[in-house]
């Protein structure tokens, strides 16, 4: 998944937006402390009011940033060597660390497409239409929807062309079926306590990891506007880089983007299908009538 991080139009002169965009440049020392006297502010209001406007601190931002252009070089074709220096990583060893975390696999894996890794994966019917499911050794790293299998395929292929992919079907997996049995039963298609959901397999920024986290804290059968959830992770003016975050989400139903609308009320956009959204929502809403 490629690192994004809140980019928002720039104000006269804003001792936040001199950081960030020291930050973007890349030539300036980064540092707090640094930072700190970019934005004439102290070090400890800058880390709180940095973390308050764009959703996580000067150095989550700049990691993010860096790991946003090691993705971009890799899928380009730079060598892994370049790659890592041009963007602004002073040794290999700190990337390799990270990695897994931030990439998934290794950064030559990555630049291969996904060569290397092995994943695994099924589907299975459901009333929205068909649903995969996907891990690789270290958990979960894709839940998606469509209208067939072949689509949902596709896709998976042209996350990580290169990957070994195998379809399990006859027994399936213990996580793959766990990812199976909590969806279904959440949403009321199977009766029966939800399994525990797996380990997880996404790269992602801290940024995005918040989003997500908070999307599955909105009750079931409600919905939240963009503005709303940024009003609750404390970043009012990150509306759009919440936008993002949603439709970078590739744990369909898992983390409930679904569950974000407009400011007007509408539904907005959604990745597996308005169709798919609106009948999800209102299974959602009978569902919580039900239970109250």
């Amino acid at each position: 998944m490629k690192a994004q991080v809140q980019t928002i139009r720039p104000a006269a002169d804003d001792p936040l937006d001199r950081v960030r965009a020291a930050l973007e440049r890349g030539d300036a020392p980064s540092d707090l402390a640094s930072l700190a006297t970019i934005a004439g502010l102290s070090p400890t209001h800058l880390q709180r009011a940095f973390r308050r406007r764009f959703g996580v601190s000067p150095a989550e931002y700049a990691r993010a940033r860096r790991f946003g252009q090691l993705r971009d070089a890799l899928r380009e074709g730079s060598a892994v060597t370049d790659a890592v220096y041009q963007a602004g990583f002073g040794s290999g060893s700190r990337v390799y660390e990270e990695s897994d975390r931030r990439l998934g696999m290794t950064p030559a894996s990555y630049r291969a497409g996904g060569a290397g890794a092995s994943i695994r994966y099924t589907t299975t019917g459901t009333p929205l239409g068909r649903l995969l499911v996907a891990t690789t050794a270290k958990g979960i790293c894709a839940v998606t929807l469509g209208a067939d299998d072949e689509a949902l395929e596709t896709r998976l292929a042209g996350e990580f062309p290169l990957a070994d992919r195998e379809r399990v079907d006859e027994g399936r997996d213990e996580w793959l079926d766990a990812v199976i049995g909590r969806v279904t039963r959440e949403l009321g298609w199977e009766r029966g306590a939800a399994p525990d959901i797996p380990p997880l397999d996404i790269a992602a920024t801290a940024f995005q990891w918040r989003v997500w986290e908070a999307l599955t804290r909105i009750p079931l059968g409600e919905t939240l506007s963009y503005g709303e959830l940024a009003a609750r992770l404390g970043v009012p003016k990150a509306a759009r880089a919440i936008g993002r975050a949603c439709g970078s989400n590739k744990l369909a139903l898992l983390v409930p983007c679904h569950r974000i609308i407009r400011e007007d009320g509408s539904l907005g956009g959604w990745r597996w299908g308005m169709e798919i959204k609106q009948q999800l929502l209102a299974t959602e809403r009978a569902m919580s009538a039900a239970q109250g």
